[in-house]
């Protein structure tokens, strides 16, 4: 089973903002795919294994942005994309 990670993040103004955290998040953890969009003001990190909410918070925070609400649910691939 894999997870996705829906997070809050406020503070992103530009495609390297999105890129910093990205790259936070991938040297981190073990992730499938992680994408950052600063017009939703959203972090999406899809995992095969569980993450730890307070050490997500934490990694993100660190790059300077600040972290709201977390949302977690079981995801799968469909074809080309993860639901």
């Amino acid at each position: 089973m894999m997870w996705k990670y829906m997070i809050e993040v406020t503070g992103m103004m530009c495609g390297m903002c999105e890129s910093h955290v990205n790259n936070a998040v991938r040297n981190a953890f073990p992730v499938k795919k992680v994408a950052s969009s600063r017009k939703k003001r959203e972090t999406t990190v899809i995992s095969e294994t569980e993450l730890d909410e307070n050490d997500l918070r934490a990694v993100i925070s660190a790059t300077g942005y600040e972290v709201g609400e977390i949302v977690k649910e079981p995801c799968e691939k469909k074809g080309l994309f993860w639901k």
